[in-house]
């Protein structure tokens, strides 16, 4: 018997209900990038806990799949459904409030905690803004702050600091409601199992509703960057490179052969003497000063490089002429400092990501980051197999820079003393030692695909060498691996999908962690309402070795309900005004 003869109507079931039902039909999703489009059947916006209960329990009594989507930022179809018809999207733009703020609990140090609560559909620049009018700061923040917390919970978001992992290690509780409309507390001491599952959980185990953040005292970032050229990077890679300062990223632009080296410290208040009262006043180590000059950045600067791109795809090694253009017009050409910056708080964080893009994102251990880059390096400069090892022709390949090259520290010793207490079970990185993220973009300049065999040929050798190395895709980014690439750029043969690995490579890469997390995901939706077709293409694929639902032998759990969702047991807060 089909779903339409068996379940019952939303439309029934909502108008007997008094809580709102704010729904939206014809509502056109995509993503930032515009990669991907949809129209689901329905599009919501819930603004309080009891309507998203209600559409949790309405979606499943009538049989619909439910997506929950932030700001778009991932650019593949992880909240693209295969059948919008059956599928309603949640947004939670209009669940974004800050429900309050503590500090007056200690960790396990000593030190003073600064807690922040919010409604898990604020986005991070917003929490980044209350968070400032008590005088803190995000520890960490990735490249933009455009993401919800839930969504940079959702899919591994992560800065580049050898002293920070994932954003989520600050996430010290956060409370999820499952498929069965039912709310549960999770933290490293409550609900442990689903907390380790829900710090990256790929929207697949329910909704985060409420958000517990770790903030710090607030900050100044004072920065410097550098052109360097590739063979100084690589000679400083087991030196000072990563380690000399807290945050620290790096540009690679191959074809200049050059990387911009970015490095940067906190500023913090300090106390001085003050002459006018005899006492101490605090004051910044550092004045706030002005970013040097972005050609990029200008709107001259931004269409002139995305018309260079565009007319490149017909031209491709123009594109050779065009990044070395741009990057000589940026940055210059010769080695040495090129810039310098003290700017406020995460803000110095952040990068312009330019046009639309495809992004192929990957983590390996840091130490592997000189042969992989060398090997990369060659393919990409035409070099012959024999000097790069990597089975896939790279004959007129032209691809855009920077290719840009992080750097965290996510492993099992160093999470253990952060907020959080917990390692994500689907944390991309290394669990043993620091990691090396790996972005490799491609712009789409006017929303134009581009040359699509040429993708293909970069991603699939890109995605090669990093498994050569053990590494892991970025949940959110245009993977090929693991069925990832059905949809982005299809597989030609089973040879091509050998090369790549299907169902099966997410166990290669997680191990029992990957198990683990498949068999708390069927416990917490039995019934499937978040499990959509990208999840079971991929991470839940029939090619897999294990079942969902099986708990390698433990088939007790953990997981506790919290008895009245709009009563939660949270840390004492001090209202919000």
């Amino acid at each position: 018997m089909s779903t339409a003869e068996t379940a019952p109507d939303w439309k029934t079931l909502t108008a007997q209900s008094a809580i709102p039902f704010r729904c939206t039909k014809n509502h056109i999703h995509h993503t930032w990038a515009k990669t991907h489009y949809t129209r689901p059947e329905l599009y919501l916006q819930p603004e309080s806990v009891k309507e998203i209960q209600h559409i949790v329990n309405t979606a499943r009594q009538c049989r619909k799949k439910i997506i929950t989507v932030g700001s778009g930022h991932c650019p593949s179809d992880i909240t693209i459904p295969k059948m919008p018809k059956d599928t309603w999207i949640v947004n939670l733009d209009k669940f974004s409030r800050v429900v309050g703020y503590s500090d007056d609990t200690v960790d396990a140090y000593g030190e003073k905690e600064l807690l922040i609560t919010v409604q898990a559909g604020i986005r991070l620049h917003q929490l980044a803004a209350a968070l400032a009018k008590k005088g803190w700061n995000m520890p960490n923040l990735g490249s933009i702050w455009d993401q919800s917390i839930a969504g940079a919970i959702a899919t591994a978001t992560h800065g580049s600091s050898m002293l920070h992992g994932l954003l989520s290690e600050s996430i010290k509780k956060l409370t999820i409601m499952l498929s069965d409309g039912k709310s549960y507390d999770c933290s490293k001491d409550h609900n442990q199992e689903l907390f380790e599952a829900a710090l990256v959980n790929l929207g697949a185990l329910g909704i985060v509703t409420y958000v517990t953040f770790a903030a710090v005292p607030q900050y100044r970032i004072s920065w410097q960057q550098e052109i360097w050229n590739l063979p100084r990077v690589l000679e400083a890679w087991e030196g000072d490179l990563w380690t000399k300062n807290e945050y620290a990223r790096v540009w690679w632009f191959p074809y200049s052969e050059k990387m911009i080296v970015w490095r940067a410290d906190k500023v913090g208040l300090k106390e001085v003497y003050d002459e006018r009262t005899g006492g101490v006043k605090e004051e910044w180590g550092q004045e706030v000063t002005e970013p040097p000059y972005s050609w990029c950045g200008t709107t001259m600067g931004y269409h002139v490089y995305q018309l260079m791109l565009y007319v490149a795809q017909w031209f491709p090694r123009l594109t050779l002429y065009v990044e070395r253009f741009v990057f000589k017009t940026q940055y210059g050409w010769e080695e040495g400092v090129i810039g310098t910056a003290v700017e406020a708080g995460e803000k110095a964080l952040l990068l312009n990501c330019l046009f639309s893009q495809y992004v192929n994102e990957w983590a390996i251990p840091l130490e592997c980051g000189p042969p992989a880059i060398s090997r990369l390096h060659s393919w990409l400069m035409g070099a012959p197999y024999e000097v790069h090892g990597i089975p896939v022709d790279n004959k007129d390949i032209y691809v855009h820079a920077p290719i840009e090259v992080r750097v965290t520290n996510s492993s099992y010793k160093h999470v253990s003393d952060t907020p959080s207490g917990r390692r994500a079970l689907l944390d991309t990185s290394n669990p043993e030692g620091p990691s090396l993220y790996l972005n490799a973009t491609l712009y789409r300049p006017y929303l134009s695909r581009g040359n699509v065999e040429m993708r293909r040929r970069y991603y699939k050798a890109f995605e090669w060498l990093m498994r050569q190395y053990n590494g892991r895709p970025h949940w959110g980014k245009n993977f090929l691996v693991g069925n990832g690439g059905e949809v982005e750029l299809g597989c030609k043969d089973e040879g091509e999908k050998e090369l790549l690995g299907g169902g099966e490579a997410w166990d290669e890469m997680y191990g029992g962690n990957i198990r683990r997390w498949r068999a708390i995901r069927g416990k917490a939706d039995p019934e499937g309402v978040f499990k959509s077709e990208w999840l079971e293409r991929t991470v839940l694929s029939n090619e897999g070795k294990t079942t969902e639902g099986s708990m390698d032998g433990n088939e007790e759990s953990s997981t506790v309900l919290v008895e009245d969702s709009e009563a939660l047991e949270f840390i004492p807060f001090v209202e919000v005004e």
